[in-house]
């Protein structure tokens, strides 16, 4: 008997395939497959090559449901295998010596030169989620101290405000640096007093030399007094840009020389690169190690969350504690974490918005939080992403897959179900009986959500006029059976095609069939295949803009017209979208299968 025929092992074939389609995010692997089914028929150990083009065929037609739909067929023919304990949700490892204090306190520290991207999610998702599982307090600190070359824009402060808010993100405390300066200036010159930093008029390539040396430079060794009158030359505005910087001491002969008496705070014209919020009131802007360490000691840092790259800075910032008989916050360094194909670099992205390459910080080719929000991405997928990596110290490579399948979960129960038939293809059906109600669920899975309902009304002359997608239409065969899905069956009569001088091959342009009968159970034996529809009359122009910023258009049910901006659904066949907009036609932008 050929295997198509066997009717046992199809039904075996079709549980293995849904059983791991729904394990896997809607995609079955055919490879997986093959060992359970030989497992339970040994029979099939000889026929391994017939056997393989069975399960690919069936594996095929798994794959072409959408998750809810797979989830459905199981339940319904199979509910004893979905009765299993579904796996604890990843949590966060315990943050290292919080009996040492009283509240744990944690900070996010952007500078703000551009928008958030997903690179800047492991940093905001770590330190707020431990804040909270320690009922600690979460701070944003706004390290705005560069107002020429990382200069920061006003926009950037709200709009920064806003991706946290809409990731869920509680801000206890907020402070910015470009306030703060008159407290930096007062711990420096502290630091002068106690010898532990000096004002440095040595240029810049010249200390370089001498620090690669392991020599002290000239002005390291003036006396207090000396020094203190180089710091009032510099807080009177007596020197110009790059004749001075402040040093902190380390060890000449430390063996990283980047640590080597590192910069704390330089001069920069503000006459020329005005700051956006205290444009030309100071001359003398700290470094970041200056800034970012005095503010963690002050604000009152328990743990800093942040990348390995920052462990020198870490180094650095140790010295200045010393002088200042200071205990260093605990710091967690985590390893680096890279997302194939994820663009997000600020200075590309910035320049990209300048020479018009991006429509916007939200344009869907970018990982920027503005571009995932208007695709359709939620928040609790982002947070489930980082809390999964956690702060493992070693790199961590992700996919967009990765980010997709935990937004996916939490979609696939959201988000109610249309039709959506791109590339729009006539089709017209004769010898219709009578008129047809379609109850097409919300969704699958959710009867209480309600129906889309359409009633198909067949002319004087038996007919009615469909719409149906290209891709659907190209394979289809004349006399062939299929089925317009939740409708009826038709036999294909004839497919008209139309042949244009320049092109290569004939264009589709319509399609005829006549009504076949009513039951799925009259087409379920020959494996039809099922097709989209959208009455003629009733369609909706629909415009999905694409990850890649290109459009697809077509036809959307005409139940569409009811949905709001920011909805987001599943257009069955496509994928996850978010509504965009819905006036003369419904634009949705376009998040994952």
């Amino acid at each position: 008997m050929a295997l198509e025929q066997d009717k046992d092992l199809r039904e075996l074939i079709q549980k293995a395939a849904l059983l791991n389609a729904i394990s896997h995010d809607g995609k079955a692997q055919s490879s997986a497959i093959v060992g359970k089914v030989i497992g339970e028929r040994q029979d099939m150990r000889s026929r391994v090559k017939e056997l393989s083009v069975v399960i690919n065929n069936i594996v095929n037609e798994v794959n072409n449901y959408s998750l809810s739909e797979q989830k459905a067929v199981v339940e319904q023919n199979w509910p004893e295998t979905q009765k299993k304990e579904k796996p604890e949700e990843k949590k966060l490892s315990a943050l290292s010596n919080t009996n040492k204090f009283g509240q744990i306190i944690t900070r996010f520290s952007p500078n703000p030169d551009c928008v958030l991207h997903l690179g800047s999610a492991r940093a905001i998702v770590l330190s707020h989620e431990y804040a909270r599982m320690y009922n600690g307090k979460f701070i944003l600190r706004f390290e705005d101290t560069d107002p020429k070359i990382k200069k920061p824009a006003l926009e950037f402060y709200e709009s920064i405000r806003k991706d946290l808010k809409w990731l869920g993100v509680h801000v206890d405390e907020e402070y910015i640096q470009s306030d703060r300066l008159p407290i930096y200036y007062e711990y420096v010159e502290k630091l002068i007093e106690l010898n532990a930093a000096y004002v440095c008029e040595c240029k810049q390539e010249v200390f370089h030399k001498i620090s690669l040396s392991r020599q002290a430079c000239p002005c390291r060794d003036l006396s207090s007094t000396e020094q203190l009158e180089r710091w009032h030359r510099m807080l009177n505005g007596d020197y110009n840009e790059g004749q001075a910087v402040v040093r902190v001491k380390t060890e000449l002969d430390h063996p990283n020389p980047a640590v080597r008496d590192w910069p704390a705070l330089r001069i920069i014209d503000t006459k020329k690169h005005p700051h956006p919020r205290v444009g030309d009131k100071y001359t003398l802007w700290p470094l970041y190690n200056l800034a970012a360490g005095l503010d963690d000691h002050l604000l009152g840092m328990t743990h800093i969350i942040r990348g390995k790259e920052h462990y020198t800075n870490m180094v650095r910032q140790k010295y200045m504690y010393q002088a200042l008989e200071w205990e260093y916050p605990e710091a967690i360094h985590y390893g680096r974490l890279k997302i194939t194909d994820a663009f997000l670099s600020k200075s590309k992205i910035m320049a990209g918005i300048k020479d018009g390459t991006y429509a916007g910080f939200d344009d869907p080719r970018l990982g920027t939080f503005a571009a995932l929000r208007k695709r359709g991405f939620t928040p609790e997928a982002i947070k489930k992403l980082i809390i999964d990596v956690g702060i493992k110290a070693n790199d961590v490579t992700l996919s967009w897959e990765n980010l997709y399948s935990h937004n996916r979960k939490i979609l696939d129960a959201s988000s109610n179900r249309y039709f959506f038939v791109p590339e729009p293809i006539e089709l017209k059906i004769s010898n219709i009986p009578k008129a047809f109600t379609s109850k097409l669920p919300l969704h699958p899975e959710k009867p209480e959500r309600g129906f889309r309902e359409y009633t198909i009304t067949p002319n004087k002359d038996a007919t009615a006029n469909f719409w149906v997608s290209k891709k659907d239409a190209m394979n289809i065969e004349q006399g062939k059976i299929v089925r317009l899905m939740e409708l009826f069956n038709i036999e294909i009569t004839k497919i008209d095609k139309q042949t244009t001088i320049d092109a290569v091959e004939p264009k589709l342009i319509a399609i005829e069939a006549k009504y076949s009968s009513e039951a799925y159970e009259d087409v379920k034996k020959i494996k039809a295949q099922l097709i989209h529809w959208i009455p003629k009359g009733t369609e909706f122009s629909c415009e999905i803009v694409l990850q890649t910023a290109q459009t697809m258009t077509g036809f959307a049910e005409n139940e569409s017209k009811k949905l709001k901006p920011d909805t987001i659904i599943q257009f069955e066949r496509v994928g996850f979208t978010r509504v965009d907009e819905v006036n003369q036609k419904i634009v949705v932008y376009y998040a994952h299968k």
